[in-house]
């Protein structure tokens, strides 16, 4: 160890998302590999919620009714989702939206986000969510397909399905989408570094990386 080297900068990013949103899940791709390539950098990753559907019954809806009432019709919608198919695969990410029979409310997904968060296991259970919605096609608002993804990234499944079960955290996903309303957030993903510099949308690793160097010097001047 280099006892002359300087610490390597520690930045915040909170990361504003839903987790029924594919450029979510394609702009954390693009994040995840920007911090890759950028070993000199300690990031502290916080997920906040976001509520693209926030009057989504609990329930959810029939992928097709979904359709109808987001993009006035299937033909609209085939045209966005080859087009995000395509982004998606230079990125590594298989988009299957064929597999996709209901649409769900987000709420429980994110409850348990949170709740994996207290464990370590955030970053793990967002992936794991994503890919079970976007190229699975379960329903990430069913408990049972949300208990085997905390299983699958090595939490409680019993645990996790009795916190599902019951209404802990709900508000706090609810105040949580009020607040990035409230900080002019209107679309995800959104990207806030360091607590003062925010970008949005699903933007290349290049971009990313120019506001990351822009919130280390911010944060070396003090």
């Amino acid at each position: 160890m280099n006892i002359l080297a300087p610490p390597r900068a520690r930045l915040g990013i909170e990361v504003v998302h839903d987790l029924v949103c594919p450029w979510c899940y394609l702009g954390l791709r693009r994040l995840l590999r920007t911090l890759r390539r950028r070993p000199d950098l300690l990031t502290d990753i916080s997920w906040r919620p976001f509520l693209l559907n926030p009057d989504m019954p609990r329930a959810g809806l029939p992928r097709a009714d979904y359709v109808v009432r987001k993009f006035g019709g299937e033909e609209r919608a085939r045209r966005l989702y080859a087009s995000i198919t395509e982004i998606g695969r230079a990125e590594g990410l298989q988009f299957r939206f064929d597999r996709i029979r209901r649409t769900p409310s987000s709420v429980d997904a994110h409850r348990l986000v949170r709740w994996a968060s207290a464990y370590g296991r955030g970053a793990e259970v967002v992936e794991a969510l994503f890919a079970a919605h976007f190229t699975d096609g379960r329903d990430i608002g069913d408990t049972h397909v949300l208990t085997d993804v905390a299983l699958a990234c090595g939490l409680d499944g019993p645990a996790a399905r009795g916190f599902l079960t019951g209404d802990t955290e709900i508000d706090a996903v609810h105040a949580e989408n009020l607040r990035a309303h409230r900080l002019g957030i209107n679309g995800v993903p959104c990207f806030v570094i360091g607590g003062r510099h925010a970008i949005a949308g699903a933007q290349e690793p290049e971009v990313i990386e120019r506001l990351l160097d822009v919130a280390v010097v911010e944060a070396a001047e003090g």
